[in-house]
């Protein structure tokens, strides 16, 4: 079965390779650091029902995909989940080995469920035979390695630029000792010998390990998985090169790696050969769930029309509101604004808020102060489309760039191998009063404003009104505006926390909304956009001011930027500013019992305190999408689980609106459900371990301790509190107020959106006049509401 020399058929290698392909997609990407996205766990996995899906990554992965069953059954006994949701799940569910009733998946879910074990790698075979923990080896190795390959600027020593990342492996591997020092005798010579590109690397280790291309992808993907995030960066790479028209081998070459220690593991220890004959075997079989995990998976469903049907009772019509408001308050859609905006409504009847995504609709790629490089801030699904900047004028931008430079050569200089002893016999007291301030949590307050940004270039006259119509009609922010308009992105403060970017606007790809919100309200008050918006059939009222603000999510305060001089405005935005301090309290008495230790007067310093391992919650306990006009929502405690869309349908001329709103903010709104899901239920896999251990390496990602496997996804306390865990892991539940057969002309036209609702990663449900009439059904059907919370059966 294992051979020595390799001479694999064309049609067999071209197999063998489109099954790595597709072991390297069915990895989800992992974005950097600096600009951190939150991204469905699952993406490889969304042409499958939540079932196979589980069975899948219990054989790759040794996790499941559902919430553990004791907690569900818990849950019925306690009366949360009925036996009408019971019935309902089951009905739902397409596989032929569920409970054949009721009372037989009554019966069934008081068993204890099987945890799922991942098929072994040659690797852990050989730990087994031979007593040396060789995974650990593997990871150790591999991400010391990687850590140098991939650093983006974060290391004082980076390596050679130019080779791709097999041939950079090869080069270091064959001088790196620490395999044969383990036992590994002749793994240099084996690593030196090994094909020079990653492709045949591929094809005469699946030869040499048997595996033919029914088992080779499951296989593959089990190998990728075990080097934990490091294939997830390189599926990020890939990401970023197909989004720009190329392409990036770093996740085939990352492959090739893993298989080359597969390799020489088999060599090392053939007496492992007939048990890794049957682990071949078993990946070879197609991939299906078992009954134990469809049961989970209905008890899952269950639960999630639970949430369902407590949501629905909520909505129960529309709210009307009468008159001109005194103030427009657009939020982003993100979970966290539901709070603060249902506290600022209640500060006056006249004020008004709506939702939508926090980049504005402006796809910008932007420049900051100081430096040339371009940071996205547009969802991380979309091209940048402009530029814009906030450099200033030459000398002042020069002045900014020293600085800059010097803090990078201060910085250098004290972590330096030789000169960080000077530093620190020669600076170190100097450093004493600030050590004292940080310890403290005196440090600045607040998110610092940056330089005001402008488009690159400019846009001319007809652009700019072209521009505001279509951002003004995608809000439904075409009539009835206030005299002051607040445009509200959001930021988080936070001190000493690697993952501060995933507190900010995942719809502004890890940045905080100032930018777009400082970009448009510029352009919604320049003259000539004012003057064009007639001939495009809108209009706004000559008093209507737009103001950008920012608000900080972990401390609910609102800075407003007054960007466009406006004195006739100075008592409306006297009162504005008013409402927002008096909501944010209300707010932060909201929140600050869910976090431990909190209470609304100690938000603020937990921003600023470098030990805070949860400043904030984030969007933990996000369940629902709701995209209907505001009185749909309005005085509905909501709990700050729901992404709140404006949409009004009526005025969706062709239904363009519903569409985007269908294919970009639901699709970003369940990537970052589905992450929160997956790191609360496979943290092992999918989640970034426990921040109190972290390092950060290469600028990428954190690692736990001094080395050892990238951890993507969000930390332990992030979604935990410690005793239980912060978020209730339910798939989105998506409201749209539009008619059924606008929606089902979208999910036709657009067929990966289509997959996310047919296989139940998202359940959708139509509203009509504030309740809810419809449940979406797979394959473009839909089941009117027949209960009296209106949720179909």
């Amino acid at each position: 079965m294992f051979h020595k020399h390799t001479h694999i058929a064309p049609t067999l290698a071209s197999q063998l390779l489109v099954a790595a392909d597709a072991a390297a997609r069915a990895i989800p990407p992992a974005f950097p650091l600096d600009a951190t996205v939150a991204v469905n766990p699952f993406l490889g996995q969304t042409g499958e029902d939540l079932a196979t899906a589980s069975g899948r990554l219990a054989r790759v992965a040794g996790v499941c995909l559902t919430r553990p069953r004791a907690e569900l059954t818990a849950k019925v006994s306690a009366g949360e989940i009925t036996e009408d949701d019971l019935a309902a799940a089951l009905v739902a569910s397409p596989s032929p080995v569920k409970p054949r009733d009721l009372a037989t998946l009554k019966a069934r879910m008081h068993c204890p469920a099987p945890a799922p074990q991942a098929l072994p790698t040659v690797a852990e075979l050989a730990a087994a035979a031979t007593g040396t923990d060789w995974p650990a080896i593997i990871a150790r190795t591999v991400g010391l390695w990687a850590a140098g390959h991939f650093d983006r600027g974060q290391a004082l020593w980076t390596p050679r630029p130019g080779p791709g990342a097999y041939a950079a492996w090869r080069e270091w591997a064959t001088h790196d000792l620490t395999p044969e020092i383990a036992g590994l005798t002749g793994f240099s010579a084996h690593v030196a010998a090994a094909p020079d590109s990653a492709d045949r690397a591929i094809l005469r280790a699946a030869d040499r390990l048997g595996l033919g291309p029914d088992a080779a992808e499951t296989a593959f993907h089990r190998l990728l998985i075990d080097l934990g995030g490091w294939p997830m960066h390189a599926r990020w790479m890939l990401w970023q090169a197909e989004l720009a028209g190329g392409t990036d081998a770093t996740i085939t070459d990352l492959l090739a790696i893993r298989l080359v220690w597969e390799e020489a593991l088999l060599i090392h220890c053939p007496a492992v050969a007939a048990d890794w004959q049957a682990v071949v075997a078993t990946h070879a079989e197609p991939v299906q769930p078992t009954a134990e995990q469809v049961l989970d998976a209905i008890l899952q469903d269950a639960a999630e029309r639970a949430h369902q049907r407590r949501l629905a009772a909520q909505l129960t019509g529309t709210v009307a509101r009468g008159g001109r408001a005194r103030l427009q308050a657009a939020f982003c859609i993100d979970v966290r604004s539901e709070v603060l905006r249902r506290a600022l409504e209640a500060q006056d009847e006249a004020i008004e808020t709506l939702g939508f995504a926090g980049f504005f609709g402006l796809p910008v790629a932007h420049r900051p102060a100081g430096t040339d490089e371009l940071q996205a801030h547009l969802p991380a699904l979309l091209t940048p489309a402009l530029t814009s900047t906030s450099h200033g004028a030459e000398d002042e931008e020069a002045t900014r760039r020293i600085a800059a430079r010097a803090r990078r050569a201060w910085g250098r200089f004290r972590q330096a191998a030789v000169s960080s002893f000077a530093f620190v016999e020669a600076a170190g007291p100097v450093y004493g009063g600030k050590l004292m301030r940080d310890v403290l949590g005196l440090g600045a307050e607040g998110l610092k404003p940056a330089p005001m940004p402008r488009i690159e270039g400019g846009l001319t006259a007809e652009q700019k009104a072209q521009t505001a119509a279509a951002v003004l009609r995608a809000m439904s922010l075409t009539e009835g505006h206030a005299r002051l308009v607040l445009l509200v992105g959001h930021g988080a403060q936070v001190t000493n926390n690697p993952h501060e970017s995933a507190y900010h606007c995942g719809a502004c790809s890890g940045q905080t909304g100032e930018v777009s919100s400082r970009l448009l309200a510029a352009l919604l008050n320049h003259p000539e956009t004012r003057a064009g918006l007639p001939g495009l059939g809108l209009s706004l009222p000559d008093d209507t001011l737009f103001v950008a603000g920012l608000h900080d999510t972990v401390t609910d305060k609102v800075t407003l930027y007054l960007d466009t001089p406006a004195p006739g405005h100075a008592a409306d935005l006297a009162q504005a500013r008013a409402w927002l301090a008096a909501a944010g309290h209300e707010a932060r008495a909201e929140r600050s019992p869910r976090l431990p230790g909190a209470t609304p007067d100690t938000l603020m310093r937990r921003a600023r305190d470098w030990a805070e391992v949860r400043p904030e919650w984030g969007l933990a306990g996000c369940a629902a999408f709701i995209a209907a006009p505001r009185g749909v929502t309005a005085g509905r405690d909501l709990k700050g689980r729901a992404f709140l869309h404006s949409y009004d349908w009526a005025q969706d001329k062709g239904f363009a609106t519903l569409e985007l709103i269908l294919t970009a903010p639901v699709v970003v709104a369940s990537w970052i459900s589905l992450q929160y899901y997956g790191s609360t239920l496979a943290p092992q896999v999918f989640g970034g371990g426990n921040k109190l251990i972290h390092n950060v390496v290469g600028g990428i990602g954190v690692v736990e301790g001094n080395g050892g496997l990238l951890r993507p996804g969000l930390p332990v306390q992030t979604v935990h509190d410690g005793e239980r865990p912060a978020h209730d892991a339910l798939r989105l539940s998506v409201m749209i107020e539009a008619p059924t057969e606008a929606m089902t002309e979208v999910l036709r036209k657009h067929d990966a959106v289509r997959q996310l609702f047919d296989n139940g990663w998202l359940h959708l449900f139509a509203l009509q006049n504030g309740r809810v009439a419809a449940r979406y059904r797979p394959g473009l059907k839909w089941q009117e509401a027949v209960s009296e919370t209106g949720l179909a059966a």
